[in-house]
């Protein structure tokens, strides 16, 4: 008996009881030879594969798949959406008759004859004013209503379902409700002011107090809405900056006005601008306010929308209810631009990302990403350079 140490390996090797020595050093030398490789020979006369018509359905599949996920918004859309609108433009350049569904072209008579009429300038002055007295206190008791959520209170989910109530009841009920409420003689709110000896407040035949009949309808109803979206962007900001602040001493006001409301600023954007439309195209409770709906007998509370429906479906006058709507239309969009540059200038931008564009914020992104990867290979190259090569036999 004797122990084999091959020359190549130092390390001492016990022999393999039931076999010769020689067989020993073969099993050995078998061992510690490096396995010849599977993989076949690369064939270089070998001719290029086909790709066949299931991997070409699976890369179409990849490209045309998200075209096709969002397509039936935009057919829906097209149809009721752009179409309508696209026709109506045509039908306001047109006397329209709905006995044989086609018209005369007239041209720009029917916007003539409506920025003519005394009626138009006093449903303009009555939506804007019932715009304003809605949509103003409207937003700033959903902000407080929302920063008060924000805080750790007991039964937040309750309170928060809560204030999402009047949203879901129909925008009619609504409005029978508070019709009543407001009435002249037998009102509720008119009872309560003659109980501690105020007198009674002209709700119908007053044109000021019918627009704030009508502005608390409208608060009443999307308070809460506009409440839970403020509450969903005062969630998302990183608590870090008020913990930063209470250690600099900030207090709670100072916290709200320099860190929540600037933070607040494109979600303020989106809600002003869907205040905006929403305030200006106000039908539902101007015409349930009282039993006739025409906006009063004086137009006390007559809208540019309650006028647009009486002259299409009170006069059967589509050209003139049409260009109506492209006036609308038209105001609906300039005051939008106009709040939306007022909001940015306002509204400052302390708390968030600072002052730089989007695209130099996408630039500053782009060559972080190209540096970190360029130290990262250089860190490997470097790597790999401090690394001693095996010597392989």
């Amino acid at each position: 008996d004797r122990l084999i140490t091959p020359a190549a390996d130092p390390a001492p090797f016990r022999r393999v009881r039931g076999t010769s020595p020689r067989s020993q050093e073969a099993l050995v030398t078998s061992t510690l030879a490096r396995p010849a490789s599977d993989a076949p020979a690369k064939n270089p006369d070998r001719p290029p594969r086909r790709i066949g018509f299931g991997h070409r359905l699976s890369r179409w599949d990849l490209k045309l798949s998200p075209y096709l996920y969002i397509s039936p918004f935009f057919i829906l859309f097209f149809v009721v959406g752009l179409f309508p609108i696209a026709y109506t433009a045509v039908i306001s350049f047109m006397d329209w008759d709905l006995v044989r569904n086609s018209g005369e072209f007239i041209g720009f008579e029917q916007y003539t004859w409506v920025l003519s009429n005394p009626k138009f300038w006093i449903a303009l002055r009555n939506t804007f004013s019932i715009f304003l007295l809605s949509s103003v206190p409207q937003l700033i008791i959903a902000i407080f209503i929302a920063a008060m959520l924000d805080q750790n209170i007991r039964a937040k989910t309750f309170w928060r379902m809560g204030v999402l109530v009047p949203y879901v009841m129909a925008p009619v009920a609504v409005a029978l409700i508070f019709s009543n409420m407001f009435a002249d003689q037998y009102g509720l709110v008119n009872n309560f002011l003659a109980s501690i000896g105020i007198p009674a407040v002209p709700w119908h035949s007053d044109a000021f107090a019918s627009h704030i009949a009508i502005a608390t309808m409208v608060n009443f109803r999307w308070t809460g809405y506009n409440t839970l979206i403020l509450l969903a962007a005062m969630q998302a900001i990183p608590r870090d900056y008020y913990e930063a602040a209470t250690v600099d001493g900030a207090g709670r006001i100072r916290q709200f006005f320099s860190i929540t409301v600037p933070s607040l600023r494109p979600t303020l954007i989106f809600v002003i601008i869907t205040s905006t439309i929403g305030g200006l195209q106000i039908f539902d409770e101007p015409r349930m306010y009282d039993q006739y709906g025409t906006g009063g007998a004086n137009s006390q509370w007559l809208t540019i929308t309650l006028w647009l429906y009486n002259i299409g479906w009170g006069e059967w006058n589509f050209g003139r209810a049409a260009a109506l709507a492209w006036i609308l239309f038209i105001i609906i969009l300039v005051i939008g631009v106009i709040n939306l540059l007022v909001t940015q200038s306002v509204v400052r931008t302390e708390g968030s990302r600072g002052e730089l564009t989007r695209r130099q914020r996408r630039e500053q992104s782009r060559a972080a990403r190209e540096r970190l990867a360029a130290e990262s290979a250089a860190a490997r190259s470097s790597e790999a350079a401090s690394t001693p090569k095996e010597d392989v036999r």
